[in-house]
Parts: structure tokens; sequence; C-alpha cells
């Protein structure tokens, strides 16, 4: 695996798993406030986090090869 590809794979692991930590203090909120609606919404993000999480792990596993 190139550097490039490498210090990419890196970011965008560093990007997701801070959006992971948002969607899930997102989580925590919704809770607290029993509010449906942003409890949706932060389930969603949290799901999008951890899918972007996984692309990452696997960009990085395999090379950068797509």
């Amino acid at each position: 695996m190139s550097k490039k590809n490498q210090i990419r794979g890196l970011i965008a692991l560093g990007t997701s798993a801070a959006s992971a930590t948002s969607a899930f203090s997102g989580v925590r909120k919704a809770r607290e406030d029993k509010d449906k609606l942003t409890m949706v919404n932060a389930l969603a993000s949290a799901v999008v986090a951890v899918t972007g999480v996984l692309l990452a792990v696997r960009t990085l596993r395999k090379g950068g090869d797509k």
C-alpha cells in the first residue's frame, strides 16, 4: 500500500470515529429528552458512522484496493 493511500485510510478512519462519537452522544441526549424523532435521527447517523469505520478499516486491510 502506498503511503498516500495509508494516510487517506487513516484520515477516513479518524473522521468516521469522530462521527460515531457524535452520533452516540446524540442517542444519549435523545434518550434523556425522550424525543423519538431525534432518536431516529441519531440512530441513522450512528449507522452511517459505523459503516464509514468499517469501510475505512477494509480499505486499510486491503491496501487501498477497491
